[in-house]
């Protein structure tokens, strides 16, 4: 990677210690191959890879990283990582991630979503050096009414499943700990992040739309669709994860943005079906078929419209979306051939796919890509 087009992210990140909890999860292996590539110590804090395959182990990601295997509901041992680890930045990424498995275990949920997040906040209280942790919960902590314009940060949170109620009650929880404990002239800095609807290449968990497409049809097998007409914000899982980078970046420059919080998503025009996004994955794979099975399939209730407002991120952090929808597929499914293909090469077309992501945003003129 021409280290030019990473400037002002390796200026911040190379060489600093930079925990993730959640890193062997999708989106938290992701972060952590690209602040590999930026040169940081990562020190990771999870459970073992929940999906089989993995993107954690088909990158080989835990290759020079501090891999600590724990649950984050075990807030001593969390306490004593965090201290003894003395981390510059944070990222909490650590959650159980799905609706569906709410309805199976809504307890474990809130335990996970909600006390882990909380046994995260009581850590960063004992840090005694400055730091900065962003806290990712999910678009769908707002209070979803399936309005045609996308929320704000200050509009009303809420949830109808567990895992989008539990998600609010986390938010919630943020704020009251940043209030009571943290204050503005501290030497932690700490926010909220909202992102929800990532795609990419390895991600493997049951009832996401793009692994059941690929698990199927890499099998010859139809591929059912539960809610074919409902939209999404669909970005591709390396949109969200340069918000949460620039994020921080922002907030360790600037200690107004302590206690706020960011949505990040992908342009209005981007919210397209579930059937659209099938389509257009059927551009890139061969042999695919799919059954509607939305009279059918008796599930719990899941939201039909979900859009995110990220005006105060463009306006506050200089950062917008790089991927158009197309863009956005196509990325995904050459990753997912990878896969199947030549599965030697999945570190390399993992980092090639972040170069060229940050080639796209230093094209479009964004300030942390220069």
């Amino acid at each position: 990677m021409n280290d030019k087009k990473q400037n002002k992210l390796k200026s911040h990140f190379e060489g600093k210690t930079v925990l993730v909890t959640g890193h062997t999860g999708f989106k938290g292996s992701w972060l952590t191959a690209w602040l590999k590539l930026l040169g940081a110590k990562v020190v990771g804090i999870a459970l073992e890879p929940s999906t089989v395959p993995s993107h954690f182990i088909a990158a080989d990601l835990a290759d020079g990283i501090l891999d600590n295997r724990i649950n984050i509901q075990d807030e001593f041992l969390l306490k004593d990582i965090i201290i003894a680890s003395k981390p510059d930045y944070v990222f909490h990424l650590a959650a159980q991630a799905l609706v569906r498995e709410s309805y199976v275990n809504p307890i474990e949920t809130w335990k996970t979503n909600v006390l882990g997040t909380l046994n995260v906040l009581e850590s960063l209280k004992l840090l005694n050096k400055p730091c900065v942790a962003v806290l990712i919960t999910s678009d769908k902590c707002y209070d979803n009414v399936e309005w045609v314009w996308g929320y704000k940060e200050t509009d009303t949170l809420g949830g109808i499943d567990p895992y989008s109620a539990s998600k609010g009650a986390a938010e919630i929880a943020i704020k009251s700990q940043i209030k009571s404990f943290f204050p503005s002239s501290g030497s932690v800095r700490i926010a909220s992040a909202r992102a929800g609807n990532v795609i990419g290449g390895g991600d493997w968990s049951d009832n996401r739309i793009v692994p059941d497409c690929i698990k199927a049809w890499s099998k010859n097998n139809v591929v059912d669709l539960r809610n074919p007409h409902s939209t999404r914000p669909w970005q591709h899982v390396l949109e969200p994860l340069s918000g949460y980078l620039n994020q921080a970046i922002a907030m360790a420059e600037d200690d107004r943005l302590h206690g706020e919080s960011f949505n990040f998503g992908p342009l209005n025009q981007q919210n397209q079906s579930v059937l659209d996004l099938v389509r257009e994955m059927a551009v890139h794979w061969k042999q695919v078929r799919w059954s509607d099975k939305s009279d059918s399939s008796g599930g719990p209730y899941e939201s039909g419209l979900l859009k995110l407002n990220c005006d105060k991120a463009m306006h506050y952090l200089n950062w917008h979306a790089v991927l158009n929808f197309k863009d956005t597929v196509q990325m995904t499914a050459d990753w997912y051939k990878t896969f199947y293909q030549e599965p030697s090469l999945i570190r390399d077309i993992t980092n090639a796919q972040i170069a060229s992501y940050s080639e796209s945003a230093r094209s479009q003129g964004l300030g942390w890509a220069q």
